[in-house]
């Protein structure tokens, strides 16, 4: 089977080829997500699909050196998150399955392999409308209480439709309060801000300074650039976004009023929610034509895909059956 992101992704091969893959509870994974080299991973993601075909996810394993417990934690809370640029958990491993959890499956490329697609930082417009809708997401988690914890670019999943964000709980799930976490394998600490590095509770501010970072990355491919990498239009925001004290940090509301075009029209709230401006950027032609085609191959070869795992031994009258239930969820690309 060809690699489904087009990035060096690690692939399994169907029932002609020679390697066949472990389940992970009902699913059996299809192919990597992510490459195992360049950005820092907390976790390790994978396209999957149920034997009988019916249901492909993406699928998540936590980082080896990740707490199995803090991990499943982070999942479970991040089913209470609102939004559609959200990808909150929603299955969960069972008991001695291990540590897992399941979304839905569409086609998405982690921001570091949209880059590599495109050969380059992506474009301004790509970027400006990519930093309004993680402001608006994160506006709406900081409005629930809650704070991300882990927005860095490999959490950033792009969609033809816009971003998702994934990775919830990453720094809480790698390392407690009170420890420091630089260093701390699977994290990014490029993306740290300071007081989280140090060890200090994961707060909205901390945020603000990771999304600084993966916005730097978006537009130059570095999460540290020199501010004359950077273009002109984003040194301000990213320079204040990671400014060490959180004081002097900018509100979300700011960030998307100056990211956001002057001439795009603000689309209208619904019910009580805040006016959702990423929307009217997020129109055709907002994402890169070879990033678009990378999704277009990746949802092809997926449905495309056969599964094959290594043949279980029959139950016998003294062993359970294997079986495990069936949910009626239709994959669709």
């Amino acid at each position: 089977m060809q690699s489904v992101d087009g990035a060096g992704a690690e692939t399994y091969s169907g029932r002609n080829g020679g390697s066949r893959a472990s389940r992970t509870g009902p699913y059996v994974p299809l192919t990597r997500l992510d490459s195992p080299i360049g950005t820092p991973l907390s976790t390790i993601r994978h396209i999957a699909r149920t034997l009988d075909g019916n249901r492909t996810v993406l699928l998540t394993t936590p980082h080896p050196s990740t707490d199995p417990a803090r991990f499943m934690a982070e999942a479970d809370a991040s089913r209470y998150l609102v939004g559609n640029r959200v990808l909150a958990a929603t299955e969960f491993a069972g008991p001695g399955q291990g540590a897992w959890h399941a979304s839905p499956y569409l086609p998405v490329l982690p921001l570091p392999a949209a880059l590599a697609v495109y050969a380059g930082p992506l474009p301004e417009r790509t970027v400006r409308a990519l930093g309004v809708a993680l402001a608006e997401t994160l506006a709406v988690i900081h409005g629930q209480n809650l704070t991300h914890a882990g927005v860095s670019p490999a959490a950033v999943l792009i969609a033809h439709d816009g971003s998702r964000l994934s990775g919830f709980g990453a720094v809480r799930a790698a390392g407690p309060e009170g420890v420091v976490r630089r260093g701390l394998p699977g994290i990014d600490a490029s993306v740290l801000a300071p007081e989280q590095a140090a060890g200090g509770m994961p707060r909205p501010l901390g945020d603000v300074y990771a999304l600084g970072a993966t916005l730097a990355y978006a537009a130059t491919g570095s999460t540290a650039p020199e501010r004359d990498e950077l273009p002109p239009w984003l040194r301000s925001v990213v320079g204040r976004c990671l400014s060490r004290d959180p004081a002097h940090r900018p509100q979300l509301a700011d960030l998307v009023s100056e990211l956001a075009s002057a001439g795009d029209p603000v689309a209208q709230s619904q019910g009580f929610g805040a006016p959702d401006r990423a929307s009217a950027l997020l129109g055709p032609g907002w994402l890169p034509a070879r990033v678009v085609a990378a999704l277009a191959h990746q949802a092809a070869t997926v449905l495309a895909a056969e599964t094959a795992v290594e043949p279980e031994p029959e139950p016998t009258p003294h062993q359970p059956g294997a079986a495990y239930a069936a949910h009626s969820h239709p994959y669709a690309p």
